[in-house]
């Protein structure tokens, strides 16, 4: 679905900014309006990327569905790929350490976006076991239960836990923890189902409901975090409230409402440069974060002001966009492929989905 695509290619480029500005902008100005609106909306990237990757997740798991696989195989289908996710997160860990060594500490545990989705991935597994119907269910049940239950994970003192373990599941402002960020995944399981269960002809009426539905989910969050009083004994708003979960789902609701409209109705089957990122996302997200944390451009660390970060920001976001380019349009290249049979080369790109 090409909407989803432009979807993860705008959290892209909210990523590209958010991270260019927390590496460049010098610490004086790091309260000032440009990098705090950067910071701000780079919030909501992470939930993007979670919420789609709950979306292809629900995918994997009708298909093994619809090919009428027995339960038993469509469970280890959905393991396999956490196990894809968890290797990929601790490759992405070692490719860093070894690029920064030796003045980069051993960081292989550090709990990383791509660490979050290969938890939560084994957590909600068994939800390839059942039926289209009960998925929907299911899934929602538990994005709720898991956004409900992260201010009293909060409340437990888990010093005793080993940290690399701790940082996993306990609600922090450095790890993308299981509470409350895997909420987003296990929703999107829930959406991803949902378009699974609809036609083509139904789609624009889903898209309405979608808009509502966040737009009153937005509502219903600011609304509920506002009143005097708390449920919880303890709960701080940015870190693990539910209300906080439940402002970004309202916001993920109206962009995917905005994105099929965009894409359907207004560029069509036109090249869209944010399509473009979303469909090789996975490299972009690796490749940058190796440009803008890495010692490649060292010299720009905590060192710019907001103009001269804001080009730079530019600057990444294209540079990732001539990476992704060059990514699909050889992404089949071989060398072989220099001499076919009818003695001329061709190179026979294709489009390749991100993660």
């Amino acid at each position: 679905m090409p909407f989803l695509d432009w979807m993860r290619g705008l959290a892209a480029v909210i990523m590209l900014q958010g991270h260019t500005f927390h590496s460049f902008t010098r610490p004086d100005l790091r309260n000032d309006g440009p990098y705090v609106i950067s910071q701000f909306f780079g919030g909501i990237g992470p939930a993007i990327f979670l919420f789609l990757t709950g979306i292809t997740y629900a995918f994997i798991m009708q298909r093994g569905e619809r090919s009428a696989l027995p339960a038993g195989s469509r469970w280890i289908a959905a393991l396999k790929r956490a196990r894809y996710l968890f290797l990929l997160a601790f490759l992405f860990r070692l490719q860093l350490w070894l690029f920064a060594w030796p003045q980069s500490p051993m960081m292989l545990l550090k709990v990383d976006i791509l660490n979050c989705m290969g938890l939560t991935m084994l957590v909600l597994s068994p939800l390839a076991v059942i039926s289209l119907e009960q998925r929907i269910r299911w899934a929602a049940a538990a994005g709720v239960a898991i956004a409900a239950a992260a201010p009293l994970v909060s409340l437990v003192d888990w010093s005793w836990v080993p940290g690399p373990i701790r940082d996993y599941y306990v609600p922090s402002y450095d790890f993308f923890a299981f509470f409350p960020w895997a909420a987003f995944l296990a929703f999107g399981v829930c959406a991803g189902s949902i378009l699974k269960s609809v036609t083509a002809d139904q789609m624009n009426r889903l898209m309405q409901w979608s808009a509502l539905g966040g737009f009153g989910l937005l509502a219903a969050g600011r609304y509920f975090s506002d009143l005097p009083y708390n449920v919880y004994p303890k709960s701080e708003f940015w870190l693990n409230s539910p209300w906080l979960v439940a402002c970004k789902m309202g916001v993920l609701l109206i962009l995917a409402a905005f994105a099929y409209l965009w894409n359907d109705y207004v560029i069509k089957d036109r090249w869209s440069w944010v399509r473009q990122l979303g469909t090789t996302s996975l490299l972009v997200y690796w490749v940058h974060i190796e440009l803008v944390y890495g010692k490649w451009l060292w010299f720009f660390k905590d060192s710019l002001n907001n103009y001269a970060v804001g080009a730079c920001a530019v600057a990444v976001i294209l540079l990732m966009l001539a990476l992704s380019v060059l990514r699909t349009r050889y992404a089949t290249f071989s060398f072989r492929s220099l001499w076919p049979a009818s003695g001329t080369a061709v190179l026979r790109p294709r489009r390749v989905s991100g993660d």
